[in-house]
C-alpha cells in the first residue's frame, strides 16, 4: 500500500493456533481487532482483545461487514471501552475503522492507519545477521515432507541454512513466497514457506539459523 510492504497474520480460532493465538500478539507490531458489525463483540474477541493489552502493542478495531442494513456500530465502540480500549473519536487511543469486503468501503483507510501505526514505532532490521522467525504453521503434504511456515523478524534467511526451532532442527532445501514462488533468499517480516525441518514444530515457536 502506497509502495510499503504490510504483512498481513491471521489467527483463526481452530485448535491448531491456540498456541499461536497466546503468543501471537507477541510477534506482531500492530494488532487488527476484526468485529463484524452485525454481530458485535464474541467470546473469542474478547480474548483477542486481552491478548493484545497484554503484548502491549497498537491496536486496531476494524469493524467489517458496514454493508449491511443493520449494524450495531456505536453499541460496538461502547462495548470495547469496557475492556479498555477508548475509541480515538472519544478521546481514546484507539482507531476504528468501519470497512466492508463487498464494496471495499474504507479498506484504504485501513491500510493507510496501519502504515501510521507503523511508522510510530520505528521499527529497525539488521540484515546483515541470521536469520530469527516464527513458526505459524507446519504440516505433512501428501509425501511426508514437513512444510513450515514462518515470518522472518529480522536477518536474512536462505536455502541451505540449517534452522533450530525448539526440539527440532534441519537445513533448508526450499523455499516459497506467499505467491508460491520459488526463492532464494527471505527478509525482514516475508512470509515464506520452508522444506527441510526433520519434525513437525509448534505454531509460535522462534525459528533461527
Amino acid at each position: 500500500h502506497n509502495g510499503k510492504h504490510i504483512t498481513f497474520i491471521d489467527t483463526p480460532g481452530h485448535e491448531l493456533f491456540t498456541n499461536l493465538r497466546a503468543r501471537g500478539a507477541k510477534l506482531t507490531n500492530i494488532v487488527i481487532i476484526v468485529i463484524a458489525a452485525d454481530d458485535g463483540l464474541k467470546p473469542q474477541t474478547i480474548e483477542s482483545i486481552n491478548h493484545a493489552k497484554d503484548a502491549w502493542v497498537p491496536i486496531i478495531i476494524a469493524i467489517t461487514k458496514i454493508d449491511k442494513g443493520t449494524n450495531k456500530v456505536e453499541q460496538i465502540k461502547a462495548d470495547i471501552g469496557i475492556y479498555g480500549l477508548i475509541p480515538e473519536e472519544r478521546w481514546g487511543t484507539v482507531p476504528i475503522i468501519p470497512v466492508s469486503s463487498v464494496t471495499g468501503q474504507w479498506i484504504p483507510e485501513l491500510l493507510d492507519q496501519i502504515l501510521f501505526q507503523s511508522e510510530l514505532l520505528d521499527l529497525t532490521y539488521n540484515p546483515e545477521r541470521n536469520a530469527v522467525g516464527v513458526v505459524i504453521d507446519a504440516h505433512k503434504d501428501t509425501k511426508q515432507w514437513v512444510l513450515t511456515s514462518l515470518i522472518v523478524l529480522t536477518g536474512t534467511l536462505k536455502v541451505w541454512d540449517i534452522v533450530v526451532v525448539h526440539n527440532t532442527y534441519g537445513k533448508i532445501r526450499k523455499m516459497i513466497d506467499g505467491l508460491g514462488h520459488a526463492i532464494r533468499v527471505a527478509k525482514w517480516w516475508d512470509p515464506v514457506m520452508i522444506l527441510g525441518i526433520n519434525t513437525i514444530p509448534e505454531p509460535g515457536r522462534v525459528i533461527e539459523v
